[in-house]
Protein backbone atom coordinates (compact mmCIF):
# COMPACT_ATOMS: atom_id res chain seq x y z
CA UNK A 1 0.00 0.00 0.00
CA UNK A 2 1.65 3.65 -1.32
CA UNK A 3 1.57 6.20 1.46
CA UNK A 4 -1.01 8.68 1.49
CA UNK A 5 -3.00 7.31 -1.42
CA UNK A 6 -3.43 4.03 -2.89
CA UNK A 7 -2.99 2.73 -6.36
CA UNK A 8 -7.17 2.97 -6.75
CA UNK A 9 -6.86 6.36 -5.76
CA UNK A 10 -4.14 7.48 -7.28
CA UNK A 11 -5.84 5.78 -10.77
CA UNK A 12 -8.97 8.41 -10.19
CA UNK A 13 -6.80 11.70 -9.63
CA UNK A 14 -4.83 10.46 -13.11
CA UNK A 15 -8.29 10.03 -15.07
CA UNK A 16 -9.60 13.34 -13.47
CA UNK A 17 -6.79 14.62 -15.33
CA UNK A 18 -6.57 12.75 -18.78
CA UNK A 19 -9.78 10.94 -19.51
CA UNK A 20 -7.78 8.78 -22.62
CA UNK A 21 -4.47 7.58 -21.52
CA UNK A 22 -3.47 4.12 -21.17
CA UNK A 23 -2.99 2.99 -17.35
CA UNK A 24 -1.67 -0.58 -16.77
CA UNK A 25 -1.89 -1.13 -12.89
CA UNK A 26 0.79 -3.02 -11.49
CA UNK A 27 0.18 -4.42 -7.71
CA UNK A 28 0.75 -7.32 -5.25
CA UNK A 29 -2.61 -7.31 -4.38
CA UNK A 30 -4.19 -10.04 -6.91
CA UNK A 31 -7.97 -9.92 -4.93
CA UNK A 32 -10.83 -10.05 -7.85
CA UNK A 33 -12.17 -7.16 -6.28
CA UNK A 34 -9.90 -5.15 -6.45
CA UNK A 35 -9.06 -6.27 -10.37
CA UNK A 36 -12.67 -5.37 -11.11
CA UNK A 37 -12.70 -1.99 -8.91
CA UNK A 38 -9.97 -0.85 -11.21
CA UNK A 39 -11.20 -1.61 -14.50
CA UNK A 40 -14.06 0.51 -13.03
CA UNK A 41 -11.88 3.42 -12.44
CA UNK A 42 -10.43 2.84 -16.45
CA UNK A 43 -7.38 1.05 -15.75
CA UNK A 44 -6.25 -0.48 -19.39
CA UNK A 45 -4.99 -3.68 -18.05
CA UNK A 46 -3.93 -5.14 -14.66
CA UNK A 47 -1.13 -7.40 -13.84
CA UNK A 48 -0.55 -8.80 -10.39
CA UNK A 49 3.47 -9.30 -9.04
CA UNK A 50 5.96 -10.59 -9.43
CA UNK A 51 5.60 -9.66 -12.84
CA UNK A 52 7.03 -11.49 -15.72
CA UNK A 53 8.88 -9.18 -18.59
CA UNK A 54 7.43 -10.92 -21.60
CA UNK A 55 4.01 -10.73 -20.12
CA UNK A 56 4.78 -7.06 -19.35
CA UNK A 57 6.17 -6.20 -23.04
CA UNK A 58 3.50 -7.84 -24.29
CA UNK A 59 1.04 -5.35 -22.60
CA UNK A 60 2.55 -2.60 -23.42
CA UNK A 61 2.65 -3.15 -27.25
CA UNK A 62 -1.22 -4.28 -26.59
CA UNK A 63 -2.31 -1.71 -24.81
CA UNK A 64 -0.28 1.03 -27.04
CA UNK A 65 -1.43 -0.80 -30.24
CA UNK A 66 -5.40 -0.18 -29.01
CA UNK A 67 -4.09 3.45 -28.80
CA UNK A 68 -2.92 4.07 -31.62
CA UNK A 69 -5.87 2.08 -33.97
CA UNK A 70 -8.66 3.57 -32.04
CA UNK A 71 -9.61 5.64 -34.56
CA UNK A 72 -8.40 3.92 -37.69
CA UNK A 73 -11.43 3.58 -40.02
CA UNK A 74 -13.19 0.67 -40.62
CA UNK A 75 -11.25 -1.73 -37.93
CA UNK A 76 -12.37 -3.76 -34.73
CA UNK A 77 -9.48 -2.99 -31.99
CA UNK A 78 -9.44 -3.10 -27.82
CA UNK A 79 -10.70 0.01 -26.60
CA UNK A 80 -10.31 1.18 -23.20
CA UNK A 81 -12.24 -0.77 -20.58
CA UNK A 82 -15.32 1.86 -19.67
CA UNK A 83 -16.38 2.81 -16.21
CA UNK A 84 -19.02 1.31 -14.54
CA UNK A 85 -20.12 5.09 -13.84
CA UNK A 86 -20.98 4.40 -17.82
CA UNK A 87 -24.40 2.36 -16.73
CA UNK A 88 -24.66 4.25 -13.40
CA UNK A 89 -26.29 1.85 -10.73
CA UNK A 90 -30.16 2.85 -9.88
CA UNK A 91 -31.92 1.65 -6.62
CA UNK A 92 -33.32 -1.45 -9.37
CA UNK A 93 -32.30 -2.73 -12.19
CA UNK A 94 -28.35 -1.80 -11.94
CA UNK A 95 -28.25 -2.32 -8.29
CA UNK A 96 -29.66 -6.48 -9.09
CA UNK A 97 -27.42 -6.27 -12.36
CA UNK A 98 -23.79 -5.69 -10.12
CA UNK A 99 -24.45 -9.13 -7.89
CA UNK A 100 -25.05 -10.84 -11.15
CA UNK A 101 -21.99 -9.07 -12.97
CA UNK A 102 -20.00 -10.65 -10.11
CA UNK A 103 -21.52 -14.36 -10.53
CA UNK A 104 -21.65 -14.45 -14.69
CA UNK A 105 -18.24 -12.94 -14.76
CA UNK A 106 -16.73 -16.13 -13.19
CA UNK A 107 -18.33 -17.85 -15.90
CA UNK A 108 -17.13 -19.20 -19.27
CA UNK A 109 -20.98 -19.60 -20.18
CA UNK A 110 -22.05 -17.69 -23.45
CA UNK A 111 -23.96 -14.54 -22.76
CA UNK A 112 -26.91 -13.37 -25.20
CA UNK A 113 -27.81 -9.46 -24.32
CA UNK A 114 -31.17 -8.31 -25.77
CA UNK A 115 -32.25 -5.12 -25.72
CA UNK A 116 -32.65 -1.74 -28.22
CA UNK A 117 -30.20 0.04 -29.85
CA UNK A 118 -28.27 2.19 -28.19
CA UNK A 119 -29.77 0.97 -24.70
CA UNK A 120 -26.13 -0.47 -23.39
CA UNK A 121 -25.64 -3.59 -24.28
CA UNK A 122 -21.23 -3.72 -25.37
CA UNK A 123 -21.10 -1.48 -22.41
CA UNK A 124 -22.70 -4.25 -19.89
CA UNK A 125 -20.59 -6.69 -22.14
CA UNK A 126 -17.46 -4.70 -21.71
CA UNK A 127 -17.95 -4.87 -17.63
CA UNK A 128 -18.84 -8.55 -17.96
CA UNK A 129 -15.55 -8.58 -19.42
CA UNK A 130 -14.14 -6.67 -16.71
CA UNK A 131 -15.53 -8.56 -13.70
CA UNK A 132 -14.33 -11.99 -15.17
CA UNK A 133 -10.84 -13.90 -14.82
CA UNK A 134 -10.15 -12.78 -18.13
CA UNK A 135 -9.92 -9.11 -17.74
CA UNK A 136 -6.13 -8.81 -18.40
CA UNK A 137 -7.00 -10.60 -22.08
CA UNK A 138 -8.60 -9.09 -25.11
CA UNK A 139 -12.05 -7.69 -25.42
CA UNK A 140 -12.94 -7.72 -29.17
CA UNK A 141 -16.59 -6.50 -30.48
CA UNK A 142 -16.95 -7.98 -34.32
CA UNK A 143 -20.44 -6.21 -35.86
CA UNK A 144 -22.31 -8.98 -38.18
CA UNK A 145 -24.41 -6.06 -39.26
CA UNK A 146 -21.30 -3.65 -40.20
CA UNK A 147 -19.61 -6.35 -42.81
CA UNK A 148 -21.15 -7.69 -46.16
CA UNK A 149 -21.66 -11.11 -44.89
CA UNK A 150 -18.69 -12.34 -47.79
CA UNK A 151 -16.32 -10.73 -45.18
CA UNK A 152 -17.66 -11.70 -42.11
CA UNK A 153 -16.11 -14.82 -42.31
CA UNK A 154 -12.80 -14.40 -43.16
CA UNK A 155 -12.31 -11.85 -40.30
CA UNK A 156 -13.91 -14.03 -38.11
CA UNK A 157 -11.88 -16.80 -38.95
CA UNK A 158 -9.05 -15.43 -40.97
CA UNK A 159 -7.69 -17.00 -43.94
CA UNK A 160 -4.71 -18.19 -45.82
CA UNK A 161 -2.16 -17.24 -48.40
CA UNK A 162 -4.01 -17.88 -51.82
CA UNK A 163 -7.79 -18.24 -50.23
CA UNK A 164 -9.09 -15.55 -52.52
CA UNK A 165 -7.79 -13.37 -54.76
CA UNK A 166 -5.66 -10.74 -52.87
CA UNK A 167 -4.61 -13.00 -49.86
CA UNK A 168 -1.16 -12.33 -50.61
CA UNK A 169 -0.46 -13.42 -46.77
CA UNK A 170 -2.40 -15.04 -44.15
CA UNK A 171 -4.38 -13.58 -41.68
CA UNK A 172 -5.10 -14.59 -38.53
CA UNK A 173 -9.07 -13.76 -37.17
CA UNK A 174 -10.82 -12.35 -34.15
CA UNK A 175 -11.07 -15.83 -33.02
CA UNK A 176 -7.47 -16.25 -33.05
CA UNK A 177 -6.97 -12.80 -31.34
CA UNK A 178 -9.20 -13.19 -28.83
CA UNK A 179 -7.52 -16.26 -27.78
CA UNK A 180 -7.28 -16.42 -23.51
CA UNK A 181 -9.77 -13.43 -23.82
CA UNK A 182 -13.69 -12.63 -24.86
CA UNK A 183 -15.48 -12.12 -28.23
CA UNK A 184 -18.67 -10.20 -28.54
CA UNK A 185 -20.78 -10.79 -31.39
CA UNK A 186 -22.44 -7.52 -31.94
CA UNK A 187 -25.90 -7.92 -33.96
CA UNK A 188 -26.07 -11.67 -34.27
CA UNK A 189 -29.18 -11.81 -35.62
CA UNK A 190 -27.99 -10.28 -39.05
CA UNK A 191 -25.31 -12.60 -39.08
CA UNK A 192 -25.39 -14.89 -42.53
CA UNK A 193 -27.32 -18.22 -42.09
CA UNK A 194 -24.33 -20.67 -43.51
CA UNK A 195 -21.68 -18.52 -41.46
CA UNK A 196 -23.89 -19.66 -38.54
CA UNK A 197 -22.94 -23.40 -38.76
CA UNK A 198 -19.52 -22.71 -38.26
CA UNK A 199 -19.89 -20.46 -35.42
CA UNK A 200 -21.79 -23.27 -34.00
CA UNK A 201 -18.72 -25.31 -34.41
CA UNK A 202 -17.04 -22.71 -32.63
CA UNK A 203 -19.06 -23.01 -29.53
CA UNK A 204 -19.11 -26.70 -29.46
CA UNK A 205 -15.60 -27.63 -30.06
CA UNK A 206 -13.77 -24.50 -29.37
CA UNK A 207 -11.76 -24.93 -32.82
CA UNK A 208 -12.26 -24.52 -36.72
CA UNK A 209 -10.70 -24.09 -39.78
CA UNK A 210 -9.09 -20.55 -41.57
CA UNK A 211 -10.62 -20.36 -45.05
CA UNK A 212 -8.50 -22.14 -47.71
CA UNK A 213 -6.66 -23.49 -44.62
CA UNK A 214 -6.72 -27.30 -44.42
CA UNK A 215 -5.52 -27.36 -40.48
CA UNK A 216 -7.34 -26.90 -37.12
CA UNK A 217 -7.00 -24.22 -35.03
CA UNK A 218 -8.06 -24.71 -30.99
CA UNK A 219 -8.88 -21.59 -28.83
CA UNK A 220 -10.38 -20.71 -25.91
CA UNK A 221 -12.52 -17.95 -26.32
CA UNK A 222 -15.75 -16.68 -24.47
CA UNK A 223 -18.20 -15.77 -26.72
CA UNK A 224 -21.27 -13.22 -25.83
CA UNK A 225 -23.40 -12.03 -28.87
CA UNK A 226 -25.76 -9.08 -28.99
CA UNK A 227 -28.24 -7.98 -30.56
CA UNK A 228 -32.00 -5.70 -30.91
CA UNK A 229 -33.80 -8.70 -32.96
CA UNK A 230 -36.47 -11.04 -32.15
CA UNK A 231 -34.74 -14.05 -32.95
CA UNK A 232 -37.68 -16.69 -31.82
CA UNK A 233 -39.06 -14.90 -34.73
CA UNK A 234 -36.23 -15.18 -36.96
CA UNK A 235 -36.15 -18.85 -36.15
CA UNK A 236 -39.67 -19.34 -37.16
CA UNK A 237 -38.55 -17.56 -40.16
CA UNK A 238 -36.16 -19.45 -40.81
CA UNK A 239 -33.03 -16.79 -41.00
CA UNK A 240 -31.44 -17.81 -37.72
CA UNK A 241 -30.53 -21.38 -36.47
CA UNK A 242 -32.24 -23.22 -33.64
CA UNK A 243 -29.27 -24.98 -32.49
CA UNK A 244 -27.34 -21.79 -32.64
CA UNK A 245 -29.94 -19.90 -30.85
CA UNK A 246 -29.60 -22.26 -27.65
CA UNK A 247 -26.34 -22.52 -27.58
CA UNK A 248 -26.01 -18.93 -27.43
CA UNK A 249 -29.01 -18.26 -25.11
CA UNK A 250 -27.27 -20.07 -21.33
CA UNK A 251 -27.22 -17.02 -20.06
CA UNK A 252 -29.77 -14.43 -21.05
CA UNK A 253 -29.73 -10.46 -19.75
CA UNK A 254 -32.15 -8.32 -21.61
CA UNK A 255 -31.26 -4.61 -21.11
CA UNK A 256 -34.32 -2.56 -20.42
CA UNK A 257 -34.67 0.78 -22.88
CA UNK A 258 -33.51 4.24 -21.03
CA UNK A 259 -37.21 4.89 -20.15
CA UNK A 260 -37.42 2.22 -18.04
CA UNK A 261 -34.62 2.98 -15.90
CA UNK A 262 -35.33 6.77 -15.19
CA UNK A 263 -33.34 6.04 -11.86
CA UNK A 264 -30.42 5.92 -13.94
CA UNK A 265 -30.47 9.23 -16.23
CA UNK A 266 -29.20 12.02 -13.28
CA UNK A 267 -25.85 9.97 -12.70
CA UNK A 268 -25.58 9.36 -16.90
CA UNK A 269 -25.67 12.89 -17.32
CA UNK A 270 -23.27 13.95 -15.01
CA UNK A 271 -21.03 11.18 -16.25
CA UNK A 272 -21.40 12.01 -19.93
CA UNK A 273 -20.54 15.67 -19.23
CA UNK A 274 -17.52 15.06 -17.04
CA UNK A 275 -16.44 12.93 -19.95
CA UNK A 276 -16.25 14.90 -22.91
CA UNK A 277 -15.28 17.91 -20.68
CA UNK A 278 -11.71 19.06 -21.99
CA UNK A 279 -9.09 20.63 -20.19
CA UNK A 280 -10.05 24.60 -19.23
CA UNK A 281 -14.14 23.68 -20.05
CA UNK A 282 -16.52 24.67 -17.30
CA UNK A 283 -18.85 21.97 -16.84
CA UNK A 284 -22.64 23.17 -17.28
CA UNK A 285 -24.95 22.87 -14.06
CA UNK A 286 -27.94 20.45 -14.53
CA UNK A 287 -30.90 23.03 -13.64
CA UNK A 288 -33.75 21.48 -11.80
CA UNK A 289 -35.82 22.32 -15.01
CA UNK A 290 -33.51 20.51 -16.92
CA UNK A 291 -33.73 17.52 -14.97
CA UNK A 292 -37.36 17.47 -15.15
CA UNK A 293 -37.40 17.25 -19.42
CA UNK A 294 -34.35 14.76 -19.41
CA UNK A 295 -36.54 12.26 -17.14
CA UNK A 296 -39.85 13.57 -18.73
CA UNK A 297 -38.07 12.70 -22.51
CA UNK A 298 -39.19 9.21 -24.28
CA UNK A 299 -35.27 8.62 -25.14
CA UNK A 300 -35.82 6.65 -28.48
CA UNK A 301 -32.55 5.98 -28.87
CA UNK A 302 -31.60 5.41 -25.47
CA UNK A 303 -28.11 6.03 -23.85
CA UNK A 304 -26.46 6.65 -26.90
CA UNK A 305 -29.34 9.23 -27.67
CA UNK A 306 -28.66 11.19 -23.78
CA UNK A 307 -24.52 10.74 -24.32
CA UNK A 308 -24.90 13.27 -27.85
CA UNK A 309 -27.33 15.06 -26.41
CA UNK A 310 -25.09 15.98 -22.93
CA UNK A 311 -22.50 16.52 -25.44
CA UNK A 312 -24.41 18.99 -27.29
CA UNK A 313 -25.39 20.87 -23.96
CA UNK A 314 -21.83 20.57 -23.04
CA UNK A 315 -21.01 23.27 -26.35
CA UNK A 316 -24.06 25.51 -25.80
CA UNK A 317 -24.05 25.20 -21.91
CA UNK A 318 -28.03 27.00 -22.53
CA UNK A 319 -30.73 24.89 -20.02
CA UNK A 320 -33.08 26.79 -20.96
CA UNK A 321 -32.86 25.99 -24.40
CA UNK A 322 -32.19 22.25 -23.82
CA UNK A 323 -34.80 21.72 -21.88
CA UNK A 324 -37.34 23.80 -24.27
CA UNK A 325 -35.61 21.16 -26.91
CA UNK A 326 -36.28 18.16 -25.08
CA UNK A 327 -40.29 19.40 -24.29
CA UNK A 328 -40.59 20.16 -27.93
CA UNK A 329 -39.42 16.61 -28.82
CA UNK A 330 -41.55 14.94 -26.42
CA UNK A 331 -44.51 16.70 -28.10
CA UNK A 332 -46.75 14.61 -30.03
CA UNK A 333 -45.94 14.55 -34.42
CA UNK A 334 -48.12 17.19 -36.45
CA UNK A 335 -48.24 14.46 -38.96
CA UNK A 336 -50.10 12.34 -36.09
CA UNK A 337 -51.95 15.69 -34.83
CA UNK A 338 -53.36 16.48 -38.72
CA UNK A 339 -54.87 12.84 -39.04
CA UNK A 340 -56.88 12.92 -36.01
CA UNK A 341 -60.15 13.02 -36.76
CA UNK A 342 -62.72 16.30 -35.96
CA UNK A 343 -64.81 15.79 -32.73
CA UNK A 344 -68.05 14.88 -33.79
CA UNK A 345 -70.95 17.30 -34.77
CA UNK A 346 -72.52 19.59 -32.11
CA UNK A 347 -69.34 19.46 -29.47
CA UNK A 348 -67.96 22.66 -28.82
CA UNK A 349 -64.21 22.73 -29.03
CA UNK A 350 -61.55 25.40 -29.63
CA UNK A 351 -60.25 26.10 -33.04
CA UNK A 352 -57.26 25.04 -33.40
CA UNK A 353 -54.08 26.31 -35.10
CA UNK A 354 -52.28 25.52 -38.55
CA UNK A 355 -50.89 22.09 -38.17
CA UNK A 356 -47.70 23.43 -39.80
CA UNK A 357 -46.73 25.80 -36.79
CA UNK A 358 -45.46 23.33 -34.62
CA UNK A 359 -43.14 21.23 -37.27
CA UNK A 360 -41.66 25.03 -38.29
CA UNK A 361 -41.13 25.88 -34.73
CA UNK A 362 -39.40 22.54 -33.96
CA UNK A 363 -37.77 23.09 -37.08
CA UNK A 364 -36.46 26.65 -36.70
CA UNK A 365 -35.44 25.82 -32.64
CA UNK A 366 -33.01 22.60 -33.73
CA UNK A 367 -31.71 24.53 -37.08
CA UNK A 368 -30.84 27.75 -34.27
CA UNK A 369 -29.12 24.96 -31.97
CA UNK A 370 -27.12 23.29 -34.35
CA UNK A 371 -25.56 26.73 -36.26
CA UNK A 372 -25.05 27.83 -32.32
CA UNK A 373 -23.31 25.01 -31.63
CA UNK A 374 -21.28 24.99 -34.82
CA UNK A 375 -20.22 29.01 -33.72
CA UNK A 376 -19.04 27.81 -30.46
CA UNK A 377 -16.88 25.06 -31.77
CA UNK A 378 -15.38 27.37 -34.33
CA UNK A 379 -15.02 30.15 -31.75
CA UNK A 380 -13.24 28.03 -29.36
CA UNK A 381 -10.50 26.64 -32.11
CA UNK A 382 -10.49 30.27 -33.57
CA UNK A 383 -12.54 29.49 -37.08
CA UNK A 384 -10.04 26.70 -37.57
CA UNK A 385 -12.62 24.30 -39.56
CA UNK A 386 -11.00 20.62 -38.64
CA UNK A 387 -10.25 21.28 -35.23
CA UNK A 388 -13.60 22.29 -34.83
CA UNK A 389 -15.27 18.95 -36.68
CA UNK A 390 -12.97 17.24 -33.85
CA UNK A 391 -14.27 19.21 -31.30
CA UNK A 392 -18.07 18.14 -32.41
CA UNK A 393 -17.20 14.68 -33.61
CA UNK A 394 -18.25 15.17 -36.99
CA UNK A 395 -16.62 15.01 -40.41
CA UNK A 396 -14.83 17.80 -41.85
CA UNK A 397 -16.80 17.49 -45.17
CA UNK A 398 -19.71 17.14 -43.21
CA UNK A 399 -19.25 20.32 -41.25
CA UNK A 400 -18.86 22.33 -44.70
CA UNK A 401 -21.76 21.17 -45.56
CA UNK A 402 -23.60 22.08 -42.66
CA UNK A 403 -21.84 25.54 -42.54
CA UNK A 404 -22.94 26.06 -45.71
CA UNK A 405 -26.79 24.88 -45.28
CA UNK A 406 -26.88 27.24 -41.78
CA UNK A 407 -25.28 30.12 -44.29
CA UNK A 408 -22.21 29.96 -41.43
CA UNK A 409 -19.87 31.27 -44.12
CA UNK A 410 -17.19 34.10 -42.36
CA UNK A 411 -15.65 34.25 -39.49
CA UNK A 412 -18.03 37.11 -37.19
CA UNK A 413 -14.38 38.25 -35.47
CA UNK A 414 -13.05 39.45 -38.85
CA UNK A 415 -16.07 40.60 -40.61
CA UNK A 416 -20.48 41.56 -39.98
CA UNK A 417 -21.65 38.92 -37.82
CA UNK A 418 -23.89 36.32 -40.11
Amino acid sequence: MMPCRDGIETLREIRRFDKDLPIIMLSGVSSPTTIVEAMKCGASDYLTKPIDNDQLVETIQRTLGSRALVHAPGKEVVLPRPSQKQFAGGPSWMNRMETLLRQIGASDAPVLLTGETGAGKEVLARMLHASSPRATRRFLKVNCAALPSELVESELFGYERGAFTGAIKSKPGKFDMADGGTILLDEIGDMDFRLQAKLLQVLQDQEFERLGGSGTIRVDVRVMAATHSDLEKAIRDGRFREDLYYRLNVINIVVPALRDRLDEIPPLADHFLNKFAGPGVTTPQITPALNQALLSYHWPGNVRELENFMRKYLVLQDPAAAAEELRLKSRPSPRLQAVTPPPPAGIDSAPSGPVTSTLEKVTETQKRAEAEAILAALNRTRWNRKQAAALLHIDYKALLYKMKKLEIDRNPLDSAVV
